[in-house]
């Protein structure tokens, strides 16, 4: 079997982040590193789906404008998130009027958005990439669990849909800032789980693959800083720890296993297991990682999201939960 990491040697820079979020994301322990919290899930529009449209465009906006570039002069947008077919990317990217590829890992697509920049600014085919995912808490909890009127109460494996997006711009090697190193792509996981509601014993095993993956082909030996997954929530990040122990993995010299799923909003038990969906590990890596990044306070790390792979459809359909996990290794000088 061919290798599954990809190597960067041009170090694909990302140049700037922004983050916005929902009100009830001001409850997250990450919320000092958001750029917008709104004050209304819809941004004051009039359906959930477009209220994540111009979460999308603000967030996109504002991360070029961060970079110290126009809108004109990103060669593509790489973007994905839950709802159906993707139709609040795809109306972002209908407004911001630029190439794009949609993209979908489910709610690993802000890791995966990531590589596939990378790829694009390794071949030197493109000078400048915008780059990331958002969900919104009321379209996703209706479309794969129940209508938020219905008042259906989560089991303690559930979690809680953030409404986030975080986005990157991402160009050529410059100094000072963080690069991309290298990625291991995954490989879909079916452990035959079939509960929505417990999303996170779905993903671990597929996290645990690529972790396994990634570090047993690298083959470096210096320690990590963090390695942090995306939205395993409490219990899936409980089974991956333990994984990793029954492996060995967890005696690699990493200084810190994380999961912003499972940190995201603190310890309030009403989100049950913890956070989850496509902006949750992207509001975390392209918010606070990536200002530690800057700030060296962290120097190396591997960030891993979790993406589910169903449908309504497939759930109706009687059909088990693959999953997938991508991983990309962040560094600064």
């Amino acid at each position: 079997m061919k290798s599954r990491l990809l190597t960067f040697l041009s170090r694909p820079t990302i140049l700037s982040t922004a983050v916005t979020a929902g009100p009830l994301e001001k409850q997250s322990v990450f919320h000092s590193s958001f750029d917008v919290i709104y004050d209304d899930e819809r941004t004051h529009l009039k359906t959930n789906e477009q209220g994540n449209a111009q979460l999308i465009e603000d967030t996109c906006l504002l991360a070029v404008r961060k970079a110290g570039l126009e809108i004109a002069d990103i060669d593509v947008l790489l973007s994905g998130d839950l709802v159906n077919q993707m139709t609040p990317t795809n109306f972002a990217a209908r407004e911001l009027a630029i190439p794009f590829m949609g993209m979908f890992s489910a709610c690993a697509t802000s890791v995966s958005s990531l590589i596939t920049g990378s790829v694009l600014i390794e071949s030197n085919l493109v000078e400048n990439v915008l780059f990331g995912s958002s969900s919104q808490h009321n379209a996703v909890e209706r479309q794969f669990r129940y209508p938020i009127e219905y008042g259906a109460q989560k089991p303690p494996t559930g979690q809680w849909t953030v409404t986030a997006g975080g986005f990157g711009v991402l160009s050529h090697s410059k100094s000072n800032l963080p690069y991309v190193h290298s990625a291991t792509i995954g490989q879909v996981v079916d452990c035959e789980c079939t509960d929505p509601l417990d999303m996170g014993s779905a993903m671990a095993p597929a996290a645990f693959d690529t972790i396994q993956t990634h570090l047993n082909e690298n083959g470096n030996d210096v320690p990590y800083d963090l390695i942090m997954t995306g939205d395993l929530g409490k219990t899936g990040f409980a089974i991956l720890q333990e994984l990793m122990k029954k492996s060995g993995l967890n005696s690699y010299p990493v200084k810190v296993y994380r999961d912003a799923g499972a940190e995201f909003y603190g310890n309030k038990s009403e989100f049950r297991s913890g956070a989850s969906g496509a902006g949750c590990s992207a509001s975390v890596y392209f918010g606070p990682i990536y200002s530690d990044l800057l700030a060296k306070k962290i120097k190396k790390v591997l960030l891993v999201a979790t993406g589910a792979l169903l449908s309504p459809l497939s759930f109706q359909q009687g059909e088990t939960i693959p999953c997938i996990a991508h991983a990309v290794e962040l560094c600064i000088d």
